[in-house]
């Protein structure tokens, strides 16, 4: 039987990510599973599991990722924290197809399939291989300048044209499937996936988009302009922003506000469905309309369900 090797990542500078750490490698180790971090946040953690009482034999069983193993040996990810660390940890692996599961110890924490309180259930069904597999849409993104491409990401939640100054707008033109649709000045630009669409896009009035459904969105930020409004495009369409000569300064690309590029007068952006998805654990196939309900305490009381039969 061959090695079962499970990465963990995780906020490294909360002491509730290490604990947590601490206790999903005691629970991998004891079920025969090989527990692997990022080199980054090794003696981190084998600093904190000393503090805890682990022994010197049980921290040996830990392997670091890319020296005593390569990403496409591993099973899953385990990720400890919240939405940002899961990006992070997406990363590390997504090449690979390697499937994240996420443990919320942040806030909201939408892209996370269990919370904290249900990490030793979570933990175990890990070792079962009692899980799901479901892959979201991302985008592959370009920069040109002069014609050429000067910079390549990718982005599961969102690609974010912005300002660089604050005190000046970003003078944009807007293209869906190569011809334009209309130009404005605005604080920027999002172009993102339905995963992204519970995220920044979400907070500038964009629309909320089941996972299910296949679209690209895209919100401007406080665009001065008549026709502004949030877009949902196919997910075969190909998307450009391209930042005018008349710009009184420049821009700046974010990918999912990890991977950045500067943006001069003239540089062009384009986006559009990525190949290469992102895929998630899950537990439960049950509807989206529960995830929100739960993650952003929306009311329902009063609610008194379908009528019977129908």
């Amino acid at each position: 039987m061959s090695e079962r090797l499970v990465l963990i990542v995780s906020h490294t500078r909360r002491n509730d990510a290490l604990s947590a750490a601490s206790q999903v490698i005691t629970q991998l180790i004891a079920a025969g599973i090989t527990p692997v971090f990022p080199e980054t946040e090794l003696d981190e953690h084998r600093n904190y599991a000393k503090t805890q009482g682990s022994s010197e034999a049980e921290l040996a069983n830990l392997k670091v990722l890319g020296k005593d193993c390569a990403i496409g040996e591993l099973e899953l990810v385990i990720v400890l924290g919240g939405d940002g660390t899961i990006l992070k940890a997406a990363e590390l692996v997504r090449d690979a197809a390697t499937p994240l599961l996420g443990i919320n110890l942040g806030h909201v924490g939408f892209l996370a399939e269990s919370e904290r309180d249900g990490l030793d259930d979570a933990v175990k069904r890990v070792v079962a291989k009692d899980y799901l597999i479901k892959e979201r849409l991302t985008l592959d993104v370009g920069v040109y300048v002069d014609g050429r491409e000067v910079f390549r990401t990718w982005a599961l939640n969102e690609a974010t044209i912005e300002k660089s100054s604050t005190e000046k707008m970003l003078e944009v033109v807007l293209e869906i499937d190569r011809r334009p649709l209309t130009s404005f000045g605005c604080d920027g630009i999002i172009i993102g996936t339905p995963t992204g669409s519970t995220a920044y896009a979400f907070s500038a009035g964009g629309p909320v988009i089941w996972p299910s459904v296949e679209a690209i969105t895209v919100v401007p930020l406080s665009a001065h302009a008549l026709f502004a409004r949030p877009l949902v495009v196919s997910p075969r369409a190909e998307i450009a922003v391209e930042v005018l000569q008349r710009s009184n300064g420049s821009g700046v690309l974010w990918a999912d506000g990890r991977r950045t590029w500067h943006l001069p007068p003239g540089a062009r952006v384009e986006a559009r469905r990525s190949s290469v998805p992102v895929r998630l654990a899950r537990f439960r196939q049950g509807p989206f309309n529960d995830r929100l309900v739960k993650k952003f305490s929306l009311p329902v009381d009063g609610w008194r369900g379908p009528v019977e039969g129908n």
